[in-house]
């Protein structure tokens, strides 16, 4: 059993409740997804889960947790810099409980990823390994200490689509508890039987928390049903309520009318008309109280709202994007063919993903294939790389980043596009190493709109916005009017965004149908 009691969590820097009086508990069997937006403080609460020590530098928490002599396991959304020099092996053997395993029981284990027990021995360094490699790593040095509940922060993040079905397995399979966060609808429909959402309200100035013992899919559209049978009863309460408005302000002004045209000479009349005054005002009363029992218009915490692209990233049907030939594509460090014989025609308004196994070679590909677009002056290229520190500067603002300007106007404009990408007032000038992951996405997102570009060259475009952001996110890359080349291992971006699907090999690039 896993209990939480009263939790507590502010925000040190601008003071923002992220969560109030939470109340939790979860048994053994229960896959519980914890879903939000962008910085409402769902990797939080899963650190402090954890070790809520590891939250006092940036966060004030109370609250009791509550565990019957039950292990944790915890993934983290990335690796941690102490342990990018380690090999594989230094890093598993930290692990007291791998010399209790047996090299056939280390090969099962590998194998639950697809795969073999050498990987447990390399002499590979941690930070060389591709992004889904070290979440596969990550997630078999916790399988190796047996732990009882599984707290996993993105564990679909960066894996290649055969490992995805590993994952979902092991989650449904596992005996004990797991709770998770991810951003892959796909992962979360399969596997969660309890929605935890987090959502703040009222431009982020308050918070709440809904649990829900039921699949994803019921609780949206539950969700979503009870939403719209309250606005409907708020808007007829509304319409009611403008009728009595009208009907008291036509009495009203009648009386009042009255009143004043009265003759002094006539104080039966007078008395008359102030008695109907007394009526109307306690007519005005009571409609007063029926306007308290109202009911109100629903909570929500929107999606974002914004446009990818215009009329002048429209592309010619038949321009040449990308005519790309590559004999032998190499590990950044050249020690290792990771394919050859590549081939890769683009045309138009294409949209392209490129699937592959982890370690395929699939970044280190398409940054080869960002800077040879990113040079070209017949179009307007722009880049989202995996590693977003890769162009974005930790110690800049998102304001500073997408504009050193310093001009006024074009500065209050980017606070505005920030605003209606849901950042508040502080966030905007919160410095981008205290951004989520989401949130630093949703720049470069910000960045292409602002350049008017007609190709976007994206790895993993939607790994980190919400499930309930991400319908939005597909929606504004599927209707942009230029080309995307990307890699993803989002069954819904493939198979909602993408109209041509080419997996890496050592063979090289093969053209598959849309899956």
């Amino acid at each position: 059993m896993l209990q939480i009691k009263h939790l507590n969590m502010v925000h040190k820097k601008d003071l923002r409740s992220l969560l109030e009086d939470f109340n939790l508990v979860l048994n053994n069997g229960d896959k519980a997804v914890i879903i939000g937006e962008e910085g409402n403080g769902k990797s939080t609460l899963l650190q402090w889960i954890w070790q809520p020590d590891l939250v006092a530098g940036y966060c004030e928490a109370s609250g009791e947790r509550i565990l019957a002599n039950q292990k944790l396991g915890y993934l983290p959304q990335e690796l941690a810099p102490l342990d990018s020099p380690k090999s594989l092996y230094e890093y598993f053997t930290e692990e007291t409980m791998f010399w209790e395993y047996t090299p056939k029981e280390l090969g099962q284990l590998a194998g639950t990823f697809s795969l073999g027990v050498d990987f447990f021995y390399s002499s590979q360094p941690m930070g060389t390994l591709s992004g889904g490699e070290k979440v596969k790593a990550q997630l078999l040095r916790i399988l190796l200490s047996k732990p009882d509940i599984l707290l996993l922060d993105e564990p679909s993040n960066d894996i290649d689509l055969e490992t995805l079905a590993g994952l979902e397995t092991l989650i449904l399979e596992w005996q004990g508890i797991v709770l998770y966060i991810s951003h892959d609808e796909t992962l979360i429909e399969h596997t969660a039987n309890v929605v935890v959402h987090l959502e703040q309200l009222r431009h982020k100035t308050a918070c709440r928390y809904t649990a829900a013992r039921m699949p994803y899919e019921q609780y949206r559209s539950e969700r979503l049903s009870r939403f719209e049978n309250q606005a409907r009863i708020a808007a007829n309460d509304r319409r009611e309520k403008k009728l009595r408005e009208e009907k008291f302000e036509r009495i009203y002004q009648s009386v009042a009318y009255a009143q004043a045209s009265i003759s002094r000479q006539n104080p039966a009349k007078a008395r008359l008309l102030k008695k109907k005054m007394h009526a109307v005002k306690s007519m005005e009363r009571r409609f007063a109280r029926q306007d308290q029992e109202m009911a109100q218009m629903p909570e929500e915490e929107s999606s974002l709202f914004f446009k990818l692209g215009g009329e002048s990233s429209k592309l010619p049907a038949g321009k040449t994007i990308l005519d790309y030939t590559l004999e032998k594509l190499c590990t950044p460090d050249g020690e290792r063919v990771l394919a050859e014989h590549i081939r890769l025609h683009l045309r138009g308004a294409q949209k392209l993903c490129i699937i592959g196994a982890n370690g395929a070679g699939k970044t280190t590909l398409l940054h080869k294939l960002a800077k040879e677009l990113l040079a070209r002056t017949d179009i307007r290229a722009q880049y989202m790389p995996q590693n977003y520190e890769e162009l974005l500067k930790p110690s800049m603002t998102p304001v500073d980043f997408l504009d050193a300007s310093g001009d006024k106007e074009t500065r209050t404009k980017i606070r505005t596009y920030l605003g209606a990408l849901k950042y508040t007032a502080d966030e905007m000038d919160h410095t981008i190493s205290e951004l989520s992951g989401g949130q630093k996405a949703k720049i470069f997102l910000l960045k292409m709109s602002l350049s008017n570009a007609d190709v976007l060259i994206l790895d993993e475009p939607t790994r980190n916005f919400s499930p309930l952001s991400g319908p939005v996110i597909r929606k504004l890359l599927k209707e942009f009017p230029g080309a995307i080349i990307s890699i993803s291992h989002d069954r819904k971006y493939i198979s909602e965004v993408c109209d041509r699907v080419c997996r890496l090999s050592k063979d090289g690039l093969t053209d598959l149908d849309a899956l």
